[in-house]
């Protein structure tokens, strides 16, 4: 599925177009990882807005870590969403292996804008209709949206089995509040981290790839073994 802008206003015509043109190819390239539409599904979707632009770079880093850490437990596939600038907000096409999500995220520059996760949650709760979709993973700083509408999607997709991952960047309040109850009302979990923070933000991005892969048995095995990530299993517990 590919979101568009509502207003069709372009943003910087140079890097809309690669970055156009990068996803179309994932959609013809990876076509085959998504026949299978009972395979686990993760949705993993960032705030590419200007306020993210210093950790961009570490979250590919991350992902690239997080297939690293499923392999040999199960297939995943991963799909990657993202919003910035004014009303852009776009998906990659379903990938089955690190490279390509690297690669996708690597396109993306962040550019100013206010924030988009009602739109995020509306489409994993759209594609959780057509596929299956074990578990959705957001990162960000803010929360700029009306709080009941964002309640109301987390709790169709609590519904629809798609526990959301709440990762926030930083310390502002409102988001914080926002985020601990859009996770709970999902079903999922809420987790703050800095730039120091960073290795311990890899392992909870860890854990959940884990647990879209093999469901909460396979988190429990992982939490014994992996300090911190037992407050992802406290939480959707």
């Amino acid at each position: 599925m590919r979101l568009t802008s509502k207003t069709g206003k372009p943003v910087a015509r140079t890097d809309k177009s690669t970055v156009d043109s990068f996803l179309a190819e994932l959609d013809q390239r990876d076509a085959l990882a998504t026949q299978d539409n009972r395979r686990p599904g993760l949705i993993f979707s960032l705030d590419a807005t200007a306020s993210r632009q210093a950790v961009w770079t570490q979250s590919s880093r991350l992902v690239q870590d997080m297939f690293t850490h499923t392999k040999g437990l199960s297939e995943l596939d991963m799909q990657l969403v993202f919003y910035r600038g004014y009303g852009e907000c776009k998906a990659s096409g379903w990938v089955d292996n690190a490279d390509s999500m690297v690669a996708a995220m690597a396109k993306v520059t962040c550019l100013a804008g206010q924030t988009q996760i009602g739109r995020i949650l509306k489409h994993t709760a759209t594609q959780a209709r057509s596929r299956q979709v074990s578990a959705a993973v957001f990162i960000g700083d803010c929360m700029e949206e009306n709080i009941d509408a964002l309640g109301n999607l987390a709790g169709q997709l609590k519904l629809l089995g798609v526990p959301v991952f709440f990762f926030q960047e930083g310390n502002d309040r409102t988001a914080a509040l926002a985020f601990a109850q859009l996770a709970k009302l999902s079903g999922g979990a809420h987790c703050q981290f800095n730039q120091a923070s960073a290795d311990e933000l890899g392992r909870l991005l860890n854990a959940v790839a884990v647990y879209a892969a093999g469901g909460k048995s396979a988190l429990k095995q992982l939490s014994a073994r992996s300090p911190g990530t037992e407050k992802l299993l406290q939480q959707i517990d």
